[in-house]
């Protein structure tokens, strides 16, 4: 299991709050929190409940995923979407679409190209 980096955590949701344009006010407000408390979040100096954690989610539309762990995972329904209607004999047809579709995200990942 891995270990919460809380000051890394912070770090993405500022860049996520700055890149929509935000300020720690109104992200603050959105959220239902003190902007004091905000900045804590940003540092990593305090913790936030789930129901804040949540918020932010929500707010910065984003995944649990990309503000815990600075990545994100692909949903096998979001997936399944972008395939289509799957028939059970596709099966290894669909896992080679998720390795290569992995490779992708990993290749693009290296190149900062998101």
């Amino acid at each position: 299991m891995h270990e919460l980096d809380y000051v890394k955590m912070g770090a993405r949701i500022r860049q996520l709050r700055k890149a929509k344009g935000w300020s720690q006010e109104k992200t603050a407000k959105k959220c239902g929190i003190s902007l004091n408390f905000m900045g804590h979040i940003e540092r990593g100096t305090r913790k936030m409940s789930m129901d804040t954690f949540v918020n932010l989610c929500k707010e910065l539309e984003t995944d649990a995923d990309a503000l815990l762990w600075g990545v994100t995972q692909p949903s096998d329904l979001a997936i399944q979407g972008m395939w289509g209607q799957l028939e059970p004999q596709d099966h290894d047809s669909y896992a080679m679409y998720i390795r290569i579709m992995k490779s992708v995200a990993d290749i693009m990942k290296s190149r900062h190209c998101f």
